[in-house]
């Protein structure tokens, strides 16, 4: 898998605009939304991303500089993702750790990025809050039923059947 192709796939359907910046190797996926901007690097390894983020930080930010400050307040939401597939467990913590340096961008840093449900997680703090309920199976009367513990069972009813709205109202109105 190739995490920055996949990483542009997640980005855009967070509703990211991508795009590669290739002014250096490997090339750097940019990304920008109405209120984030930011720069995704991928390494070969879990040495040469802890050897090397800063440099490659610096690097995207001085091009980029112009652009960032006449960002406004999206140049406080500059994100800095650093990603390798090397599995590196003896490094892996040293790498996480760059995410409580927040110098310069916020930063999302990750090793053993493999699949595409890697990479959707990594990027899951770019992209807005998805609730994905479960009602398929469900009979919303009854779920209305264990719900409604505090409306009288007549209002209920009436609302659940086909009584007018003025009516499910009277008895709603109406003292038990």
């Amino acid at each position: 898998m190739d995490i920055g192709t996949q990483s542009e796939v997640v980005l855009r359907e967070a509703g990211y605009e991508t795009w590669p910046w290739t002014g250096t190797s490997p090339p750097v996926i940019c990304f920008e939304s109405a209120t984030v901007v930011g720069f995704l690097h991928v390494f070969g390894s879990a040495k040469e991303l802890l050897d090397t983020w800063e440099a490659a930080q610096q690097r995207v930010l001085a091009r980029h500089a112009p652009a960032l400050r006449a960002a406004g307040a999206k140049a406080w939401n500059v994100y800095s993702v650093f990603l390798t597939s090397e599995l590196a467990p003896t490094l892996q913590r040293q790498v996480e750790k760059l995410e409580e340096n927040f110098a310069l961008t916020r930063k999302i840093a990750r090793t053993a990025i493999q699949t595409v449900e890697d990479v959707t997680n990594v990027l899951m703090p770019l992209s807005p809050i998805r609730a994905q309920p479960l009602l398929e199976n469900a009979d919303i009367a009854d779920r209305l039923r264990a719900r409604a513990k505090d409306v009288p069972v007549e209002a209920l009813t009436a609302f659940l059947g086909d009584l007018r709205p003025e009516d499910v109202a009277e008895i709603l109105g109406s003292p038990t």
